[in-house]
């Protein structure tokens, strides 16, 4: 039997808030960044299209095991619907398939259509889309001209805010929750106008606890290289700030013991549901537990950088 092969690179534990370029899909970037910090383990949490700029957070190490909490988490974008222009993706990067004139709109009139798609309503993916019908992803079926039927996902937007219209443009400012495919808001929100629409610019501006403030570029990235790995690791923000929303728990010492043994331990004054960030009495962070109906805290997603 032939030894398993040992990854190379440094063990790095953190999360980048990668501001994307436009141009170049979220794997790609993914790789760069990880080649740029020699990491060993690395893996980012929300694609973002080839078109789309922005938010990008790239999890290294330990933190890849709190990944899916950012996945799941509400995402925060601005985009630039075009009125009048169908196209096969949903987005610029398509080709043509429908022209309707654009008729004279004031903003009174857009956001009334848009309040229509506010709250809990149902999307149909898009077939160039990851979603994978019977093993092979939807996009590689759309890129052999194939249609399938795809069920609807219930999805909340939790805002949609018209912020211009000039011409044919419209900037909209979208909250809105995981799973939700914004070429399928704009195709939908142009029929609802009655000329069809594709989105012809889209940034992210927010997921889960992150916001726009804290993004590096990736060219300041390569940049940094030349003043070493050190400068790189600067730029990482703490793994426990993925769930700053949820309470932290302290343990004594003798709990945390026995949580990392992957037992349920007992911690008084604790809150009495949900998920608790926990951290040992040297402030160190643990990882990620849930409170029992006994109100014990279990261990959920432990973390271990020594």
């Amino acid at each position: 039997m032939s030894r398993a092969r040992r990854r190379s690179g440094r063990d790095v534990h953190g999360i980048l808030l990668l501001d994307k370029p436009a141009g170049i899909g979220s794997n790609t970037a993914l790789q760069r960044v990880k080649q740029l910090y020699q990491a060993r383990k690395a893996g980012h949490t929300g694609n973002l299209d080839v078109l789309a700029s922005g938010l990008l957070p790239i999890c290294f190490g330990e933190a890849t095991k709190l990944s899916g909490f950012l996945l799941d988490a509400d995402k925060h974008y601005r985009a630039t619907f075009r009125l009048g222009v169908v196209t096969t993706t949903g987005d610029a990067n398509g080709e043509q398939i429908a022209t309707c004139r654009v008729p004279v709109l004031d903003a009174k009139q857009v956001k009334a259509v848009l309040r229509r798609f506010v709250g809990e309503i149902n999307q149909i993916p898009p077939m160039y889309s990851a979603i994978k019908h019977q093993g092979q992803p939807l996009y590689k079926l759309a890129y052999q001209g194939l249609v399938v039927d795809r069920k609807p996902r219930t999805i909340t937007i939790h805002a949609l805010d018209l912020l211009r219209i000039k011409e044919e443009l419209v900037d909209i400012e979208i909250r809105c929750s995981k799973g939700t495919y914004v070429r399928t808001l704009a195709e939908d929100v142009g029929a609802a106008l009655g000329c069809g629409a594709h989105v012809c610019a889209l940034r992210r501006v927010g997921a889960g606890p992150f916001d726009a403030s804290e993004m590096v570029a990736l060219d300041v990235l390569e940049q940094l290289k030349s003043e070493g790995l050190k400068a790189l690791d600067a730029k990482l923000v703490s793994m426990d700030r993925v769930l700053a929303h949820r309470p932290a728990v302290l343990l004594s010492e003798d709990g945390a013991y026995y949580l990392r043994m992957g037992q349920p331990v007992v911690v008084p004054h604790a809150p009495t549901e949900g998920w608790v960030r926990l951290y040992s009495n040297a402030n160190t962070f643990l990882g990620v537990g849930e409170v029992l109906e006994d109100g014990r805290i279990a261990p959920r997603r432990l973390i271990t950088t020594e």
